[in-house]
């Protein structure tokens, strides 16, 4: 047996960077408290999910890696003895701005970054506006507690990232998150949306043979220019083991802190009776690098 104790941090985000951080470090103390060896925050935590409008003004919240808040979270990791997954707004130069997660293990270093590939350009979520995508790659982040497929948010929705992750040594998907509703949406068209946004993260589980953990915030955002309806993120973190099994999920309304233990060894077992890596025809899977097959 090979298992892991995962903290998932969700929480609400506001305007204030400090209570913002505050909480974090109280969501990552209460998880070590608990066993976490390992504790994830949602995407982009320091603030509030400032992409709903364009608005030059919200570049002045990126900060360098390293940088202030890399420094406070390696502290944080290196305290409570947990390998740390954190999501940050990356400064790298003028004009040039990154989504990144950022891995710091049990002693404070910095086990690596991943920069988001995907971004997304829909109402309310002006990715592209702010994010260059990321070009390191998909490559796990290796820790004292295992090798880290991390990747974010709107990566989640594209398997051709997690089966990259997985054939590069991954021992688990983790993906911190914010997505959420239109409130203007009717109820049968939410309950669609976030049943696919299980289903699929779940598949990639399932896919792989690897388990996966998906943490989002939770709460209402109004939009900052106050033009749009804002979002009510939908919470739901929740960790899938590697046939797709939910281990353990958040509600959908309110801060949580779900701790959940996870048998890494199983990836093992269930790759054995379901070898879908052997059988991969990665020789007739050339037109994939098309966009589309006209």
């Amino acid at each position: 047996m090979w298992n892991l104790t995962v903290g998932l941090v969700q929480r609400t985000c506001s305007e204030s960077r400090d209570v913002n951080i505050a909480t974090c470090i109280e969501g990552i103390r209460a998880a070590s408290a608990l066993g976490a060896k390992l504790v994830v925050l949602p995407e982009l935590h320091n603030g509030a999910y400032f992409p709903q409008n364009e608005d030059t003004s919200h570049f002045d919240l990126a900060e360098p890696i390293p940088g202030p808040s890399t420094d406070l979270y390696a502290s944080a990791a290196k305290e409570f003895g947990v390998v740390l997954v954190t999501s940050l707004f990356e400064r790298r130069g003028a004009g040039l701005y990154h989504n990144t997660a950022v891995v710091f293990d049990k002693d404070g270093t910095m086990a690596g970054r991943y920069r988001k590939m995907h971004i997304p350009d829909d109402p309310a979520f002006y990715e592209k506006f702010y994010f260059t995508p990321g070009d390191l790659g998909f490559n796990p982040i290796r820790t004292s507690v295992g090798s880290l497929g991390v990747l974010v948010c709107w990566d989640q929705w594209f398997p051709e990232a997690a089966r990259l992750m997985a054939t590069a040594g991954a021992d688990l998907l983790i993906y911190p998150t914010a997505i959420g509703w239109d409130p203007n949406d009717a109820d049968d068209e939410k309950e669609r949306q976030l049943n696919a946004w299980v289903t699929v993260q779940r598949g990639h589980a399932v896919a792989n043979g690897i388990p996966v953990v998906a943490v989002n915030r939770v709460g209402y955002e109004a939009d900052p220019a106050n033009i749009g309806p804002g979002i009510r993120f939908w919470g739901n973190s929740f960790v899938a083991g590697c046939q797709g099994e939910i281990l353990g999920q958040a509600g959908s309304d309110r801060d949580e802190l779900l701790v959940v233990e996870i048998d890494l060894c199983r990836s093992e077992a269930v790759r054995r009776i379901w070898p879908f890596l052997r059988d991969r025809r990665i020789d007739a899977y050339g037109e994939l690098l098309r966009r589309y097959r006209d």
